[in-house]
């Protein structure tokens, strides 16, 4: 072959990479990642696990789990020559081996005081030899693409070109969906551009049996003659009829054409929108005799998913409020809306306009696929594009909002809490949002044209297909003075991330890690031996 480039999507909630033949630019194969590498459930935990445990250690996760990628695709590392990467700044900074404190403070005076100098964050060509451990040949080329701002990453940057909402006159929301949810809202020649942490959930984690857009994955639950339609991804990440089932209790009426290995974001938010129509969902309780929702008999959903979905979903219209509230226009007056990532892909679009994940009045949606990956792709083939895109993003009028320094965010998302994870009554939500003056949620449009770009958030997954990565990079050996060997750590861990070795060690998967907004570990250790950032 001799001539091959590999691009990758640096997602918040897993990798997914595709080996490309740059001869004729074929797809080779498509690798997809269960997790991501590092601690944590969302952005923000990758950040802060990266400041404490050091951007080395962080790094060197991350590139673990890049070289196990790249032995999937069972291709010579000599034929390697290209590799391209998008994702979003803290995903890039780690990835890079850079500075990234910068990007824990918006304030200027925090950051002198601290003695950070942010780094350049523009384009750049790097060497195989740059990236340290990155297991290539050393004159091996890597894109890097820049950020609009140091906020605002080359995965956002990807969404806005890919949608083609620049070209378009209309008022357009574009939308990331994941567990860091990016958005850019267009109005006029202006952008306003945001990001939030909007959790697991949108991405099947958190939920007890959820999982991220994979084969035997429910992605979406639509009422049946009889109970309810179960439809699955199958090998080839296409949506294909899976089992009929009673959602009041745990038994198949009919068996489907795939076997159900749990279920995904977007099968999440579909349940909830037709347990919510079907009354068997009265936020945040369930109204069956076991409190559970059931999707034949290996698949339950549970209060505590409502409360977890609900989370995401008040985090995005948090957001969308956000942006109109500064960009000075009504809700009403977005007219269109991109949906990107896997979790907009697979999504069905109407339930999730319906239950608030998209404004409430758009008369358009476009779901547009995975536009980093589709960018990465796009510059491996073409390294042209990385200064293209740099010119763009040096032209585009690009304002952030910072929502976690938003007090229009802040309070939009407390009545969001406030709905899930109370029941508070939408008479009174109502109540609030005027009191707080934010943009009045309009009636929900019934008939909106919805058109889904591809059958699959990955377009064309290549000759080889998808390999799909279980145990993401390599698990690591932890030794502490003090420790007694008690076991408390691995009996208290949520996720099974840790156990006991006969050596008298510790082994931590740091995929299923939740990083330190957890820290169970450390906080159940009697002799207080057990430190996260020690890794």
């Amino acid at each position: 072959m001799g001539n091959v480039g590999i691009a990758f999507d640096l997602g918040t909630s897993g990798f997914r990479g595709q080996a490309i033949n740059l001869s004729d630019f074929t797809i080779i194969g498509t690798v997809l990642t269960a997790r991501h590498p590092l601690p944590g459930a969302n952005v923000m935990d990758h950040l802060s696990f990266a400041i404490e445990a050091g951007i080395e250690r962080a790094h060197n996760i991350v590139i673990d789990a890049i070289n196990q990628m790249i032995e999937k695709f069972n291709v010579p590392v000599e034929d390697i020559t290209a590799i391209a990467v998008c994702g979003n700044p803290i995903q890039l900074s780690i990835f890079e081996c850079i500075e990234i404190r910068d990007l824990a403070y918006a304030g200027e005076r925090k950051k002198k005081l601290l003695g950070i100098v942010p780094p350049n964050r523009d384009a750049k060509v790097k060497k195989g030899s740059d990236i340290p451990g990155l297991k290539v040949h050393k004159r091996v080329k890597v894109y890097i693409p820049s950020a609009v701002k140091h906020e605002i990453g080359a995965d956002a940057l990807a969404m806005m070109v890919q949608s083609g909402m620049l070209e378009r006159d209309e008022i357009a929301l574009a939308t990331d969906y994941g567990t860091n949810a990016e958005m850019a809202l267009k109005v006029g020649d202006k952008i306003i551009t945001g990001s939030c942490a909007a959790g697991p959930a949108l991405e099947g984690q958190h939920i007890e049996y959820g999982m991220l857009a994979a084969p035997g994955a429910i992605h979406d639950v639509s009422p049946d003659k009889v109970g309810y339609r179960c439809f699955i991804l199958d090998d080839e990440m296409v949506s294909v009829p899976g089992p009929v089932v009673d959602l009041t209790q745990s038994r198949e009426l009919e068996k489907g054409e795939y076997e159900v290995r749990g279920i995904t974001g977007t099968g999440v938010i579909s349940l909830v929108y037709e347990g919510m129509s079907a009354r068997l969902i009265s936020i945040p309780e369930i109204q069956t005799p076991d409190k559970q929702l059931h999707l034949g008999s290996r698949v339950r959903f549970t209060e505590h998913d409502i409360i977890e979905a609900g989370k995401a979903i008040g985090a995005i219209r948090a957001g969308y409020i956000t942006l109109a509230k500064e960009a000075g226009i009504s809700l009403e007056d977005i007219t269109t809306a991109y949906m990107a990532g896997a979790s907009g892909t697979y999504v069905n679009a109407w339930k999730a306009l319906q239950i608030g994940l998209l404004p409430p009045a758009v008369k358009k949606v476009y779901q547009i696929g995975n536009t980093s990956l589709a960018m990465a792709r796009e510059i491996v083939c073409n390294p042209e594009k990385l200064w293209e895109l740099q010119a763009l993003a040096q032209k585009l009028r690009a304002t952030h909002c910072m929502f976690g320094d938003s007090e229009v965010f802040e309070k939009a998302y407390l009545l969001e809490l406030s709905l899930w994870g109370e029941g508070m009554p939408w008479k009174q939500y109502h109540r609030f949002a005027k009191m707080y003056q934010l943009p009045v949620l309009p009636e929900t449009e019934k008939n909106p044209v919805i058109k889904r770009i591809y059958p699959r958030d990955i377009p064309d997954v290549g000759c080889q297909g998808i390999t799909y990565v279980t145990q993401v990079g390599y698990p690591r050996v932890l030794n502490f003075e003090n420790c007694t060997q008690c076991g408390l750590c691995v009996e208290k861990c949520p996720e099974r991330a840790l156990s006991l070795l006969n050596s008298g060690s510790l082994m931590i998967r740091t995929d299923r890690c939740n990083g330190t907004a957890c820290k169970k570990c450390e906080m159940n250790c009697p002799e207080k031996a057990f430190k996260l950032n020690l890794m």
